[in-house]
């Protein structure tokens, strides 16, 4: 029972009516993201209806979310299944179908490789003023509580907590350190205004945050728009509380507390993904075509040091001429400061070649099965003149 039940479902999963379910579902959730994006902005659309298993969205008059659509990842793992399946199930061992072979294999490849690129690409970016050299990236959509002790001036040592930890606001203890954090509250977006008479007790109760009003606010889903990430956090070291502090994106002013002689300085930033190399930017290049505003290039040279393995070049970064080295691409993204200023989009993508590698088996396996048929073709032409001479 159980056998012939595997055997019926095997040959549903293998059935050209699910590959046609699953493209037209694939083509309304591309339609659904397109639309999607003006409220939840680029990378909010993508990843709820383009990288998720089901689509949860909440209904006007329901307290709670309801799952309304196959999410993308689902449907592409549906279409994976029943492309492997289509394949093994149908396709004969020959040379005759060598060619749809190998033109499976691609669209298999082709699939797998959005998989690949969702879980594990990682979108960054670097910040590197003329003549400033960095030896790290900065993520564009996570925050972290930098610690940073700045007891020698000339060498800062900085920790990060990152924001997954600081939404659990649980303690988090700090490596290196005697430092233990407790989060009091978690702010994804907050409106931060100066205190007045009238408003309740500031919960901060050290620093800056004692004279600010926080204020929940929803997330930024606009692609223009960022999030004021902030938290109420209190340091703890030697059994002593050094009192609630509040630290957000938004907040300029420097805040810190001296513990046995030793000054940490507090900061919410983006997260930092620290190099084992650094970048020096010499000069960044914004040309224009001659009489107008037009911008016609970005570029900048930097200068890439790695001592562990004896490197130091020059390299020109500019607009379709990114940098690959050691896993990541620099990309040149954008400029500030008149043009003094170059911002690199730096992208660490491990799956970055299986599109390029299943664009080409489907192009071969499409050229092997166009050329296999035509010759067959013109072979029975042949034997067909040749039977009527």
């Amino acid at each position: 029972m159980i056998k012939r039940l595997c055997i019926s479902l095997w040959k549903v999963l293998a059935g050209l009516q699910v590959t046609i379910v699953a493209l037209a579902l694939l083509m309304a959730l591309v339609v659904l993201c397109t639309l999607a994006q003006t409220e939840l902005g680029t990378l909010g659309a993508v990843n709820t209806y383009m990288r998720s298993f089901i689509v949860w969205r909440q209904i006007a008059g329901i307290p709670f979310e309801l799952p309304l659509f196959p999410g993308g990842a689902l449907v592409g793992l549906v279409l994976v299944v029943n492309l492997t399946a289509a394949l093994i199930n149908r396709f004969e061992f020959s040379t005759r179908k060598l060619g749809l072979w190998v033109v499976h294999a691609g669209l298999i490849l082709l699939v797998a490789g959005e998989f690949c690129t969702g879980a594990f690409q990682v979108d960054t970016r670097m910040t590197i003023e003329e003549g400033q050299t960095v030896n790290f990236v900065e993520s564009y959509h996570q925050m972290e509580l930098a610690v940073t002790d700045l007891t020698d001036a000339a060498h800062p040592v900085a920790y990060g907590i990152p924001e997954p930890l600081l939404r659990k606001t649980a303690p988090v203890q700090v490596p290196g350190t005697p430092l233990t954090f407790t989060v009091k509250r978690f702010y994804p977006n907050a409106e931060l205004v100066p205190r007045t008479p009238q408003d309740p007790p500031a919960l901060a109760t050290m620093g800056v945050g004692a004279g600010v009003k926080i204020t929940e606010a929803p997330p930024a889903t606009a692609d223009n728009e960022v999030n004021a990430t902030s938290a109420l956090v209190e340091p703890v070291a030697g059994g002593h509380s050094y009192g609630t502090w509040l630290v957000s994106t938004i907040l300029g002013a420097p805040q810190s507390f001296i513990y046995e002689g030793r000054t940490y300085g507090l900061s919410m930033q983006p997260r930092r993904y620290y190099l084992p190399y650094s970048v020096t930017l010499r000069k960044f290049s914004h040309d224009i075509y001659p009489g107008t505003d037009i911008p016609k290039n970005f570029s900048s040279l930097v200068h890439l040091s790695n001592p562990a393995r004896g490197e130091e070049r020059d390299v020109l970064i500019y607009m379709n001429q990114p940098l690959r080295y050691e896993g990541r691409t620099f990309y040149q993204a954008s400029y500030g400061k008149s043009d003094t200023l170059s911002i690199l989009q730096v992208v660490a993508n491990p799956g970055w070649l299986v599109p390029y590698l299943s664009c080409t088996l489907i192009t071969l396996g499409l050229l092997v099965h166009f050329g296999i048929t035509l010759f067959n073709a013109l072979k029975r032409r042949q034997t067909s003149r040749e039977a009527t001479l």
